[in-house]
């Protein structure tokens, strides 16, 4: 029976999805030989359930990045709905530096699956690149950064996440690092935009 392609799932089909990618995370991040029928039992699911989901341990690791990647540059517009464009700034790097520890823990995995000859390439970080511009704009005309700064400059400030270790007390590390990059942003910004002062 041939699947239709672009048909949204089933809500039930969604959440087996969506837990599948959750334990997953959690068991790959723990080890990168998890075995999928380890995974596919914690996520409550079938085999067959598992595989017409992810056909192979390749395709599984790859959404979980692909996935991950694509909340944490989702989560830039739904905070600049609800804050200031600076502390939606600030709070998203946070989002960034959990998602880079998550990463970096399935470091091993990611490698097996784009490793080998004839395996997919590992998604581009161009959703997180334009999530950092959004909030980057916004901050900008709000005056409360340094204008001119794209994402690229913004990812290549920050790169220093990459080198935490994500097995030990990484958080406070990572708030001074983004701390010290949210103060170098704001150096030299012309402050809110002038109007309504007398």
């Amino acid at each position: 029976m041939r699947q239709k392609k672009d048909v949204p799932l089933r809500s039930d089909a969604q959440r087996n999805r969506e837990r599948i990618l959750e334990v997953a995370l959690a068991e790959l991040t723990r080890s990168a030989d998890a075995p999928l029928s380890v995974i596919a039992k914690k996520a409550g699911v079938g085999q067959g359930t598992f595989y017409r989901n992810f056909p192979n341990r390749e395709a599984l690791v790859l959404e979980i990045y692909r996935h991950e990647m694509q909340q944490v540059a989702d989560t830039a517009a739904q905070l600049l709905r609800t804050r200031e464009p600076d502390q939606a700034l600030r709070e998203w790097m946070d989002r960034l530096a959990q998602f880079a520890m998550t990463k970096a823990g399935m470091a091993d995995a990611i490698r097996q699956a784009t490793g080998a000859p004839g395996t997919p390439a590992k998604p581009g970080h161009a959703p997180v690149t334009a999530a950092a511009e959004l909030l980057l704009r916004a901050s900008e005309e709000a005056g409360t950064i340094r204008p001119g700064l794209t994402g690229d400059d913004f990812l290549l400030a920050i790169a220093g996440l990459w080198q935490i270790d994500p097995h030990g007390d990484w958080q406070p590390r990572a708030d001074r690092l983004l701390d010290l990059v949210m103060d170098g942003l704001r150096v030299g910004a012309p402050g809110p935009p002038r109007g309504g002062q007398a």
